[in-house]
């Protein structure tokens, strides 16, 4: 008995010992954090960080550093391993206290992604530059005169019926934050009351016993913001926020700036070639001007074909969904208009790609922007200048081949593939071997063997893909009316989605400009090669190319996406967007986006490897064996990208493919008014009846 007394007096003296400690430290007017890490595995970027708050006087605010997690979270997700991180908590007295904290890294991908991450962040911070806003043009915070209120937990996909039943105060009447301004029934018998967000006067966007959303009505599913009850209205505009609490900003990045002011100058440049020029770039795709006996390995159709099958890829389908469910139905209008202007800046490149090309005694063919940038500023007297664009991009090329061309494909490829197919997962290695073996038997054979097969695959895989948008399409066309609307109105709203109209404007153009890769020069790579004695044919060929992928493809994604109502949709990446919107359709059409995100994943990295080893071979030597040596490396990344996790390296990479537009576009501008002059000899040529004609359409003409 005596020694159980004295345990309890031990833990009784214990117990006071922590509470008055607590006590003491909530009477200092202290804070303590202590923060658990935790890495859940060796995947990237899947670290984990919950804090505890002794001391001060709840509620607490949690202020972290990761712009995704939300003041009133006590744990943080998906933070990269190894990256420095801080929260800072506020207790209801105004008390603070903050931590810096890092993930611990666990293994070599984890490490490896850390390292590489500052670089990202660098390259970003160029690329990403607003120099607008740095010099004070215009105001780059969000601001927004409202907040909307929508269905309590809303879900775009649920299929439930949702119903105003009473509002709790009357229309125009203020209402503070946390008040309880109405109820919400669904036809499923649930009932939930909406608290408001914020403070304000309030204004009904639906009457009591009214219907807020049907996902049954087609103006329901298509129509930007259908689940909104009510509307918040702020005595001043107020900037958004993101969950941490951060201000939103609207930037005007300098790479968009770059690309799209390319674009707009050069298509008045040549007079608006990409309309002009569009039926002579048609004739020259269906091998119209085709002379067997010109210099050159490839018709205008396969140069063609293999420049589009490098960019139609992901980014028309997993971009452009991201690009929807940010800047909504109207970023599909403006990234519509950016494929048109990128037209004329393809025209430029690819006419350039081919009038410096060179052609060794063997036939091999070397060109490219490393060529018109190094001989063609040489002829204007600017060697030095050009001797370093040239090398500058050769070395973005290589890079951007591997990752961007390479590991981003077989990577994204094996994640949508093995979703279809559930046995392959877990075994990214083996489908990467496989992988490699397939592009490796295109790519060994050169040129002539990638621009037969991407000649084939480029119009089945486009086929395959447009006909599924049309059907997914078709079997929504009563949206039809809602769904431009909703695009037209986005476009030009001032205070579109979530972004404002800059933030829809941007994201379109951007978007647009990171698909068709008018002005990275990579196209001019493929160009090069071409069969012909007219560098300008090539030019016009090449129109057609941002047509395919960014006015075609891309906007059908855009179509997609808005017609099924997806582009409400958050918290999904973009593939998994475009594949809910197929399967919402037929079940089993979530199969043929990833047969089709196959072949276009495949495509790219063929055409990639060309690019990456034309810009290799300028760096280390024309010989067969620097070939050799570059594709086997290449082929080696196709098994590590679909094995690994390597977020931060595929984002660099993917970075220098943008990043290449800058010592592309120097150059362009500086050689603009010789290939205006040569265009103007060329389209004389063909009013004369000068250019060639392949015998087998003067027949056809003539019958």
């Amino acid at each position: 008995m005596r020694n159980v007394l004295l345990v309890l007096c031990c833990f009784i003296g214990i117990t006071v010992h922590v509470n008055a400690q607590k006590s003491e430290l909530s009477a200092s007017n202290e804070l303590q954090l202590n923060i658990e890490l935790n890495n859940p595995s060796t995947e990237i970027n899947d670290g984990t960080a919950l804090v505890d708050v002794i001391g001060g006087q709840a509620p607490y605010e949690y202020k972290w550093s990761n712009q995704e997690t939300s003041l009133e979270s006590v744990k943080s997700k998906g933070l990269i391993e190894g990256m420095p991180y801080s929260v800072t908590v506020t207790d209801a007295n105004g008390l603070t206290a903050a931590k810096n904290f890092k993930i611990p890294t666990e293994s070599i991908t984890e490490f490896f992604n850390s390292g590489v991450q500052p670089a990202v962040d660098f390259l970003g911070s160029v690329l990403f530059w607003d120099p607008f806003a740095s010099v004070g043009i215009y105001d780059p915070v969000v601001y927004t005169d409202y907040k909307e209120i929508p269905i309590p937990n809303w879900d775009a996909t649920s299929k439930e019926v949702y119903t105003l039943k009473q509002w709790n105060f009357s229309e125009k009447e203020n209402v503070k934050e946390g008040d309880n301004i109405a109820t919400v029934t669904s036809d499923t018998g649930r009932e939930m009351d909406v608290i408001s967000s914020v403070s304000g006067k309030l204004d009904y966007l639906v009457k009591e016993g009214q219907v807020i959303f049907d996902p049954n009505s087609t103006s329901d599913v298509v129509e930007q913001g259908a689940h909104f009850l009510a509307q918040i209205n702020y005595d001043t505009p107020q900037p958004l926020k993101h969950p941490n609490g951060d201000t939103k900003t609207n930037a005007i990045p300098f790479i968009v700036i770059w690309l799209i002011l390319g674009s707009i100058f050069f298509t008045f440049r040549l007079g608006f070639v990409n309309l002009s020029g569009f039926k002579h770039s048609i004739d020259l795709a269906k091998g119209k001007y085709d002379d067997p006996d010109a210099p050159g390995s490839i018709t205008h159709f396969q140069a063609m074909a293999t420049a589009v099958s490098a960019t139609v890829g992901l980014g028309n389908i997993a971009g452009v969904a991201v690009a929807i469910s940010l800047g909504g139905a109207g970023a599909t209008f403006w990234m519509f208009m950016a494929g048109f202007f990128a037209m004329s800046l393809k025209f430029v490149e690819c006419t350039l790609g081919v009038k410096y090309r060179f052609i060794n005694k063997e036939g091999r063919i070397f060109g490219g922007p490393m060529n018109y940038l190094r001989y063609g500023l040489e002829k204007k007297n600017m060697k030095g200048l050009g001797k370093f664009l040239a090398g500058l991009f050769a070395v973005l090329g290589v890079g951007a081949s591997f990752g961007g061309g390479n590991m981003l494909q077989s990577n994204q490829a094996f994640k949508i593939v093995s979703e279809q197919i559930p046995f392959l997962q877990g075994h990214g290695f083996w489908f990467g071997v496989i992988f490699a073996l397939l592009v490796g038997a295109v790519i060994l054979g050169g040129i002539n063997s990638i621009a037969r097969v991407t000649g084939r695959v480029v119009p089945f895989m486009a086929a395959v893909y447009i006909l599924g948008c049309l059907v997914v399409i078709g079997f929504n066309i009563e949206n039809i009316g809602s769904a431009f609307a909703a695009i037209f109105n986005g476009a030009f709203s001032a205070t579109a989605m979530k972004g404002g109209f800059i933030g829809v404007l941007i994201i379109g153009l951007q978007r647009a400009a990171f698909s068709s890769e008018a002005g990275v020069g990579s196209a001019a790579i493929a160009h090069s090669a071409t069969k012909t004695n007219n560098p300008i044919a090539d030019g016009f060929t090449s129109l057609v190319e941002p047509f395919i992928d960014t006015m075609v493809v891309c906007t059908m994604t855009a179509l997609v996406l808005i017609f099924t109502g997806m582009h409400e949709v958050d918290g999904l990446g973009g593939v998994e967007l475009t594949s809910d919107a197929f399967g919402s359709v037929v079940s089993w059409f979530p199969a043929v986006l990833a047969f089709a995100v196959f072949l276009f994943a495949f495509s790219t990295m063929v055409s990639w490897s060309y690019y990456g080893m034309r810009s290799w071979t300028y760096l280390f030597g024309r010989s067969k064996k620097s070939e050799i040596i570059y594709k086997v490396m290449f082929l080696l990344f196709v098994v590590l990208g679909a094995s690994v996790s390597l977020g931060a390296v595929l984002s660099f990479s993917d970075m220098m493919i943008l990043a290449m537009s800058f010592p592309n576009i120097v150059g362009l501008y500086i050689l603009s008014s010789e290939v205006r002059a040569d265009m103007k000899v060329y389209l004389q040529k063909l009013k004369d009846g000068e250019i060639f004609i392949n015998p087998k359409f003067r027949e056809s003409e003539s019958s």
